[in-house]
């Protein structure tokens, strides 16, 4: 293994409570919530029941107050307001671009901050959510990059990014009122700041309650986790959560890579692709997305397409080109519009789907690669997140 690459995770990790110190339900699994409704004394035999009407109320409703579950007892109510809270995380500030972006700070535990960016599109509506503070990753095109990992999202944290963006766009369901199948929040995209699979059990745990057909109900077919390459995790999210996968991938040699995305000092591009040609026989996934940001004059040669359609021979693929989103000191710049049309004809030419992604947020700083948080900008030291926290 290389000793420099970013393997085993500076991170601190915080006991988090609400600020009542009653634990919160969101993000509890189902047999989570049930074991927790058994220990405050709910009968066992009830207890799966009164698990289906809370997530109901919570995940379908978007009811926040006990009070409001009306087909629970008075009684059963006042205990579960006694016992628990129902927590989101909070919006500091919303931004909304020209062209209908909105960009979400939000608060969590601990007084940290991470951003969510909701884009809304013809025929769909895309959320992309954080699941770390910060990032460990060091990718040197990524503006997230350049912050300082600080600790894993809880699959609360994870999973109320999605309710928040509901509760913005007014998308619950309103009970008596007909049924709509508009979904203006139609996919999740794990593209934010973090590395997704450096976190896999809550981002995993995040991602079942939002499919649960019993709540937010999206389709794991509208569910993209994006990963940098941590090979060992890639089977287990094929097994345990099934969802599309997408792929940091930005250069065709080992060399360009280990500069762009320095985990591949860890897992070079041999390992990663053995892993991903598994990838859609265990998850039934119609194929993987390639990411490639477009660098001038590093990776974006004829001879890297060329090269790129002999790497990603025999995985079920398409390549989401994306011109490369510019950010204050960035070591690098945009490739021209023709040369990334040039590239985008040769993959297309192989056969494979290599549409050009159109940046979205760019006024806001909300572009894919320009998250940073502004509260950990001033790369906070341990001893500072612990008094942050309470500690």
């Amino acid at each position: 293994m290389d000793a420099t690459a970013p393997i085993t995770q500076d991170m601190l990790t915080i006991p988090r409570k609400a600020p009542d110190g009653l634990p919160n339900l969101i993000g509890l699994t189902r047999p989570a919530m049930r074991d927790a409704l058994i220990a405050i004394g709910t009968p066992e035999k009830q207890a799966k029941m009164r698990v289906g009407q809370i997530w109901q109320w919570i995940y379908h409703w978007g009811v926040r107050d006990f009070d409001l579950m009306t087909n629970l007892s008075k009684d059963y109510r006042a205990r579960l307001t006694e016992n628990f809270v129902i927590s989101l995380p909070e919006v500091v500030t919303r931004q909304v671009s020209e062209d209908g972006t909105r960009k979400y700070l939000v608060r969590i535990s601990g007084g940290h901050e991470v951003e969510v960016v909701y884009i809304p599109e013809t025929d769909r509506g895309t959320l992309c959510i954080s699941s770390q503070v910060g990032c460990t990753l060091t990718c040197s095109f990524c503006h997230t990059g350049t912050q300082k990992l600080v600790r894993n999202l809880t699959a609360a944290e994870v999973v109320g990014q999605v309710m928040v963006a509901r509760d913005d766009l007014g998308e619950w369901p309103e009970q008596g009122a007909p049924k709509n199948e508009t979904r203006l929040l139609s996919n999740i995209v794990l593209m934010g700041m973090g590395e997704p699979l450096y976190n896999f059990e809550n981002v995993r745990d995040a991602m079942k309650i939002a499919m649960d057909p019993e709540g937010i109900s999206l389709s794991r077919r509208r569910i993209t986790l994006s990963t940098s390459g941590v090979v060992p995790e890639i089977a287990r999210t094929a097994q345990e959560i099934g969802c599309q996968l997408a792929i940091s991938f930005h250069a065709t040699t080992d060399d360009v890579r280990d500069k762009l995305v320095p985990i591949n000092k860890r897992w070079p591009l041999a390992d990663l692709l053995d892993a991903l040609r598994d990838y859609p026989k265990v998850s039934n996934s119609e194929r993987i997305t390639f990411e490639y940001v477009m660098l001038d004059g590093v990776n974006d040669s004829d001879e890297d397409a060329r090269r790129l359609i002999k790497l990603i021979d025999g995985i079920p693929a398409k390549i989401n080109l994306i011109p490369f989103n510019e950010w204050p000191g960035a070591p690098y710049t945009r490739s021209s519009n023709n040369r990334i049309r040039k590239f985008a004809d040769i993959i297309y030419k192989a056969g494979y789907a290599s549409p050009i992604r159109t940046p979205r947020g760019e006024d806001i700083m909300a572009a894919c690669g320009q998250l940073k948080s502004a509260t950990e900008r001033a790369r906070k030291s341990k001893k500072q997140i612990a008094q942050d926290a309470g500690l």
